[in-house]
């Protein structure tokens, strides 16, 4: 008896873990989309000294998810497959991070219920991983645009 619960406890635990993997992964999409709309902003060259750099940088990390979805997708030409995955995962963090639970969480006194959470969590976490791999790539377009490698957009933003 004290082993089944135990066993649950864990697998509980898993549940937790997964959750949060799956929000880490949500926050580096953002963080990349923050790196991508200075890129292009610089690329513009409507950032004209490094004090407004920071404070835009200060601006775009403070905006969610949705308002840099919202405003990359006037400024960056993805593809109708790339808004939608970028549409998809903004909808599905927000459900993850404010209904998720309230919703499910009768699952989480199952190991079935759990198992289900864990492999919807790794599936989310495996889609919004793959899309930030793909925001990076762009990012690296835009580096060599620039001629700018990336110890010199740390010590750029490092002298705020």
């Amino acid at each position: 008896m004290v082993k089944e619960r135990l066993l649950d406890s864990d697998h509980s635990r898993d549940v937790f873990t997964y959750f949060g993997l799956a929000v880490y992964s949500s926050q580096s999409l953002e963080q990349q989309l923050v790196n991508l709309l200075m890129l292009m902003k610089l690329s513009e060259g409507k950032i004209p000294t490094e004090e407004d750099f920071t404070e835009l940088y200060q601006r775009k990390l403070s905006s969610s998810l949705g308002q840099l979805v919202q405003e990359i997708q006037h400024h960056f030409p993805f593809s109708e497959e790339e808004t939608i995955q970028l549409t998809r995962i903004w909808k599905q963090r927000n459900y993850i991070v404010h209904d998720y639970f309230k919703e499910r969480i009768q699952e989480t006194f199952s190991p079935g219920g759990r198992s289900r959470m864990i492999r919807e969590f790794t599936k989310f976490s495996d889609q919004a991983q793959m899309l930030e791999k793909k925001l990076q790539g762009y990012s690296r377009e835009f580096y060599r645009t620039l001629g700018l490698d990336n110890d010199s957009i740390a010590s750029y933003s490092d002298k705020s």
